[in-house]
């Protein structure tokens, strides 16, 4: 009796598999039509060809992206949301300083947002410099951004070192993309 269960249980997995690999497998797509309609005389053609290209309408005067006014994107796309160090410095550079004063313009015009300014240091050094140096830069941004009307209880400060970086390479490239302070919205965007 023990033979007749154990094959009917083999048996049985057998069927469980098959009917689970039939249930996984994909279907191709039906293929939609091979050739677009021809243009009816005197209208445009609605498809785009080699001869008749699409160009999407310019977008109204004014506008900079479709990002919603105070939410994440729009900080990011119209104001920017990192600016970079030089190596082994937590000095705001000159570059830097447009980018601050967009960031400290938008704050102030969204005073329900908060901010966290995230300081990053390149792969080199110790794990504990870099955290130390990530967290001078990730000061310096939110001391500007403070000398520039931004309340000071608006930004926190986070250090992740060496730990987070944006670009994984190894070289000069890389760690001078890894040298930055990014500031993150936390609360009150749209």
């Amino acid at each position: 009796m023990t033979f007749e269960i154990r094959n009917a249980a083999r048996l049985g997995l057998i069927v469980l598999a098959t009917v689970s690999l039939a249930a996984c497998a994909t279907r191709p797509k039906p293929a939609g039509p091979a050739v677009q309609p021809p243009p009816a005389p005197g209208s445009t053609n609605p498809y785009p060809t080699t001869q008749n290209p699409y160009t999407p309408p310019p977008a109204p005067g004014g506008v900079t992206s479709s990002a919603l006014p105070g939410s994440m994107q729009d900080f990011v796309v119209n104001v920017g949301d990192t600016v970079y160090f030089d190596t082994d410095s937590h000095e705001v550079r000159a570059d830097a300083l447009p980018v601050l004063d967009a960031q400290a313009q938008w704050l102030n015009r969204y005073p329900a947002v908060r901010v966290r300014i995230e300081g990053n240091a390149d792969e080199r050094g110790t794990r504990e410099y870099n955290l130390a140096l990530g967290a001078r830069r990730a000061n310096a941004v939110r001391d500007y951004l403070v000398g520039r009307g931004v309340p000071t209880s608006r930004i926190t400060t986070l250090s992740y070192g060496k730990e987070k970086p944006i670009d994984a390479g190894t070289g000069e490239e890389a760690w001078a993309r890894n040298r930055n302070a990014r500031s993150v919205l936390t609360e009150g965007a749209r």
